[in-house]
Protein backbone atom coordinates (compact mmCIF):
# COMPACT_ATOMS: atom_id res chain seq x y z
CA UNK A 1 0.00 0.00 0.00
CA UNK A 2 0.95 3.66 -0.60
CA UNK A 3 -0.05 6.67 0.24
CA UNK A 4 -0.82 7.77 -3.33
CA UNK A 5 -3.16 4.72 -4.10
CA UNK A 6 -6.18 6.02 -4.95
CA UNK A 7 -8.26 3.07 -3.80
CA UNK A 8 -6.48 3.05 -0.29
CA UNK A 9 -7.18 7.37 -0.55
CA UNK A 10 -10.96 6.23 -1.19
CA UNK A 11 -11.19 4.18 1.72
CA UNK A 12 -9.28 6.73 4.11
CA UNK A 13 -11.31 9.51 3.58
CA UNK A 14 -15.00 8.28 2.96
CA UNK A 15 -16.03 9.33 6.31
CA UNK A 16 -14.42 11.68 8.85
CA UNK A 17 -13.75 9.31 11.54
CA UNK A 18 -10.29 8.24 10.70
CA UNK A 19 -8.97 11.80 10.03
CA UNK A 20 -10.36 12.79 13.67
CA UNK A 21 -8.63 10.25 15.35
CA UNK A 22 -5.32 11.04 13.93
CA UNK A 23 -5.75 14.50 15.17
CA UNK A 24 -6.55 13.32 18.23
CA UNK A 25 -3.29 12.11 19.09
CA UNK A 26 -2.27 16.07 18.39
CA UNK A 27 -4.69 17.56 21.47
CA UNK A 28 -2.49 19.37 23.71
CA UNK A 29 0.96 18.68 21.77
CA UNK A 30 4.09 21.29 22.79
CA UNK A 31 6.35 22.91 20.45
CA UNK A 32 6.00 24.28 17.06
CA UNK A 33 2.79 23.86 15.46
CA UNK A 34 2.67 23.38 12.09
CA UNK A 35 -1.08 24.81 11.53
CA UNK A 36 -0.39 28.05 12.99
CA UNK A 37 2.57 28.47 10.90
CA UNK A 38 0.67 27.72 8.16
CA UNK A 39 -1.96 30.46 9.35
CA UNK A 40 0.64 32.71 9.70
CA UNK A 41 1.83 31.99 6.01
CA UNK A 42 -1.55 32.53 4.94
CA UNK A 43 -1.96 35.68 6.55
CA UNK A 44 1.17 37.14 4.87
CA UNK A 45 0.20 36.28 1.27
CA UNK A 46 -3.28 38.49 2.01
CA UNK A 47 -5.20 36.25 -0.24
CA UNK A 48 -8.21 37.90 -2.37
CA UNK A 49 -8.69 34.34 -4.30
CA UNK A 50 -7.82 30.97 -2.57
CA UNK A 51 -7.91 27.49 -3.16
CA UNK A 52 -7.64 25.21 -1.21
CA UNK A 53 -6.55 21.39 -2.52
CA UNK A 54 -7.26 18.11 -0.24
CA UNK A 55 -9.05 20.47 2.95
CA UNK A 56 -10.08 17.93 4.91
CA UNK A 57 -13.16 18.96 6.88
CA UNK A 58 -13.13 22.13 5.50
CA UNK A 59 -11.98 23.90 8.84
CA UNK A 60 -9.07 26.05 7.36
CA UNK A 61 -11.35 27.10 4.14
CA UNK A 62 -14.12 28.68 6.87
CA UNK A 63 -11.15 30.26 8.83
CA UNK A 64 -9.76 31.86 5.69
CA UNK A 65 -13.61 32.93 4.29
CA UNK A 66 -14.29 34.14 7.44
CA UNK A 67 -11.58 36.08 9.47
CA UNK A 68 -9.28 37.05 6.04
CA UNK A 69 -12.56 38.07 3.76
CA UNK A 70 -10.88 36.44 0.40
CA UNK A 71 -13.39 34.38 -1.96
CA UNK A 72 -12.51 30.33 -1.32
CA UNK A 73 -12.79 27.55 -3.46
CA UNK A 74 -12.25 24.28 -1.86
CA UNK A 75 -11.17 20.94 -3.63
CA UNK A 76 -11.40 17.54 -2.18
CA UNK A 77 -11.12 14.24 -3.87
CA UNK A 78 -13.76 12.91 -1.06
CA UNK A 79 -17.63 13.87 -1.32
CA UNK A 80 -17.93 13.30 2.53
CA UNK A 81 -15.53 15.49 2.98
CA UNK A 82 -16.49 18.24 0.62
CA UNK A 83 -20.34 17.97 2.14
CA UNK A 84 -18.98 18.80 5.76
CA UNK A 85 -17.06 21.97 3.75
CA UNK A 86 -20.52 22.52 2.44
CA UNK A 87 -21.99 22.31 5.85
CA UNK A 88 -19.44 24.45 7.70
CA UNK A 89 -20.63 27.26 5.38
CA UNK A 90 -17.78 26.96 2.15
CA UNK A 91 -19.53 28.27 -0.59
CA UNK A 92 -17.41 27.01 -3.60
CA UNK A 93 -16.50 23.51 -2.28
CA UNK A 94 -16.54 20.70 -5.12
CA UNK A 95 -15.45 17.04 -5.24
CA UNK A 96 -12.37 17.24 -8.00
CA UNK A 97 -8.64 15.71 -8.95
CA UNK A 98 -5.54 18.20 -8.49
CA UNK A 99 -4.67 16.49 -11.04
CA UNK A 100 -7.02 17.98 -13.70
CA UNK A 101 -8.07 21.70 -12.09
CA UNK A 102 -11.53 22.82 -12.96
CA UNK A 103 -10.44 26.16 -13.03
CA UNK A 104 -8.79 28.82 -15.83
CA UNK A 105 -4.91 29.73 -16.14
CA UNK A 106 -4.61 32.65 -13.35
CA UNK A 107 -7.92 32.09 -11.52
CA UNK A 108 -6.07 32.61 -7.85
CA UNK A 109 -3.89 34.63 -6.22
CA UNK A 110 -2.96 31.94 -3.13
CA UNK A 111 -2.91 27.90 -3.29
CA UNK A 112 -3.28 25.96 -0.15
CA UNK A 113 -2.12 22.06 -0.45
CA UNK A 114 -2.07 21.01 3.22
CA UNK A 115 -0.81 17.04 4.20
CA UNK A 116 -2.46 15.93 0.68
CA UNK A 117 0.55 16.20 -2.42
CA UNK A 118 1.68 12.60 -0.88
CA UNK A 119 -1.97 11.07 -1.86
CA UNK A 120 -1.58 12.53 -5.56
CA UNK A 121 -0.30 9.42 -7.74
CA UNK A 122 1.14 11.90 -10.31
CA UNK A 123 2.87 14.40 -8.20
CA UNK A 124 4.69 16.87 -10.93
CA UNK A 125 0.77 16.95 -12.87
CA UNK A 126 -0.42 18.42 -9.54
CA UNK A 127 1.83 20.74 -8.84
CA UNK A 128 1.99 22.24 -12.53
CA UNK A 129 -1.75 22.19 -12.39
CA UNK A 130 -1.50 24.16 -9.37
CA UNK A 131 1.25 26.58 -10.96
CA UNK A 132 -1.21 26.83 -13.97
CA UNK A 133 -4.13 27.99 -11.79
CA UNK A 134 -2.15 30.76 -9.87
CA UNK A 135 -1.96 34.39 -11.47
CA UNK A 136 2.13 35.22 -12.31
CA UNK A 137 2.84 36.39 -8.23
CA UNK A 138 0.70 33.67 -7.22
CA UNK A 139 2.14 31.27 -3.84
CA UNK A 140 1.62 27.57 -3.17
CA UNK A 141 1.71 27.13 0.63
CA UNK A 142 2.18 23.50 0.81
CA UNK A 143 2.41 21.23 3.95
CA UNK A 144 3.86 17.33 4.41
CA UNK A 145 5.54 15.51 7.06
CA UNK A 146 9.62 14.48 7.74
CA UNK A 147 10.64 10.70 6.85
CA UNK A 148 11.11 10.83 10.73
CA UNK A 149 7.20 12.22 11.82
CA UNK A 150 5.49 9.88 14.38
CA UNK A 151 9.26 7.86 14.33
CA UNK A 152 7.60 6.35 18.26
CA UNK A 153 4.25 5.17 16.58
CA UNK A 154 5.96 3.29 13.49
CA UNK A 155 7.97 1.14 15.91
CA UNK A 156 5.02 0.63 18.67
CA UNK A 157 2.68 -0.38 15.47
CA UNK A 158 5.80 -2.13 13.33
CA UNK A 159 4.67 -0.56 10.47
CA UNK A 160 5.78 -1.98 7.27
CA UNK A 161 9.71 -0.84 6.25
CA UNK A 162 7.64 1.56 3.48
CA UNK A 163 4.65 2.28 4.93
CA UNK A 164 5.79 6.36 5.49
CA UNK A 165 7.64 6.19 1.92
CA UNK A 166 5.65 9.42 1.17
CA UNK A 167 5.87 11.02 -2.63
CA UNK A 168 6.04 14.34 -1.09
CA UNK A 169 8.15 15.01 2.28
CA UNK A 170 10.54 17.48 4.09
CA UNK A 171 13.15 15.94 2.46
CA UNK A 172 12.51 16.06 -1.00
CA UNK A 173 9.44 18.60 -1.59
CA UNK A 174 11.71 21.36 -1.75
CA UNK A 175 12.98 19.33 -5.19
CA UNK A 176 9.59 19.01 -6.38
CA UNK A 177 8.70 22.27 -6.06
CA UNK A 178 11.51 24.18 -7.74
CA UNK A 179 10.18 22.31 -10.80
CA UNK A 180 7.49 24.39 -11.37
CA UNK A 181 8.34 27.83 -9.24
CA UNK A 182 10.50 30.45 -9.19
CA UNK A 183 11.58 30.24 -5.26
CA UNK A 184 10.61 27.99 -2.10
CA UNK A 185 11.01 28.81 1.18
CA UNK A 186 10.52 26.36 4.05
CA UNK A 187 9.56 26.62 7.78
CA UNK A 188 10.65 23.14 9.82
CA UNK A 189 8.87 22.60 12.91
CA UNK A 190 8.32 20.02 15.38
CA UNK A 191 5.50 18.72 18.05
CA UNK A 192 5.52 16.22 21.02
CA UNK A 193 2.73 14.63 22.36
CA UNK A 194 2.03 13.17 25.55
CA UNK A 195 -0.16 10.04 25.22
CA UNK A 196 -1.77 9.46 28.38
CA UNK A 197 -4.60 6.67 27.37
CA UNK A 198 -3.87 3.43 25.55
CA UNK A 199 -7.13 4.11 23.81
CA UNK A 200 -5.66 6.68 22.28
CA UNK A 201 -2.88 4.75 20.99
CA UNK A 202 -5.47 2.27 19.56
CA UNK A 203 -7.60 4.53 18.11
CA UNK A 204 -4.71 5.99 16.19
CA UNK A 205 -3.70 2.35 15.16
CA UNK A 206 -6.88 1.43 13.88
CA UNK A 207 -7.18 4.68 11.68
CA UNK A 208 -4.24 2.98 9.62
CA UNK A 209 -4.64 1.38 6.07
CA UNK A 210 -1.63 -0.52 6.79
CA UNK A 211 -1.55 -3.80 9.50
CA UNK A 212 -0.52 -2.86 12.76
CA UNK A 213 0.35 -4.53 15.58
CA UNK A 214 -1.92 -4.54 18.50
CA UNK A 215 -1.07 -2.31 21.26
CA UNK A 216 0.12 -3.91 24.44
CA UNK A 217 -2.05 -3.90 27.73
CA UNK A 218 0.92 -2.95 29.18
CA UNK A 219 2.30 0.20 26.90
CA UNK A 220 4.41 2.48 29.15
CA UNK A 221 2.17 5.42 29.78
CA UNK A 222 2.69 8.69 29.14
CA UNK A 223 4.07 7.92 25.40
CA UNK A 224 5.63 10.51 23.73
CA UNK A 225 5.47 11.06 20.26
CA UNK A 226 7.18 13.44 18.17
CA UNK A 227 5.74 15.13 14.81
CA UNK A 228 7.85 16.53 12.47
CA UNK A 229 6.23 18.53 9.39
CA UNK A 230 7.46 21.08 6.97
CA UNK A 231 5.76 24.06 5.83
CA UNK A 232 6.82 25.35 2.27
CA UNK A 233 6.14 28.43 0.37
CA UNK A 234 6.47 28.62 -3.11
CA UNK A 235 6.22 31.62 -5.55
CA UNK A 236 5.82 31.93 -9.39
Amino acid sequence: MAFDDQAVVKEQYATEANLRARQALWIGAEGEDAKEILWQQIVLAKPRRLLEVGGGQGELAERIQRDLGAQVSFLDFSPRMVELAQVRGVVDARQGDVQALPFEEGSFDTAVAAWMLYHVPDLDRGLSELARVLDDDGSLIAVTNSEHHIAELRELFAYPRDAFTMSFNSENGEDFLRRHFASVERFDCEVRATVRDRGTLVAYGDSSSFPTREVPADVPLPFLVHGRSTIFVATK
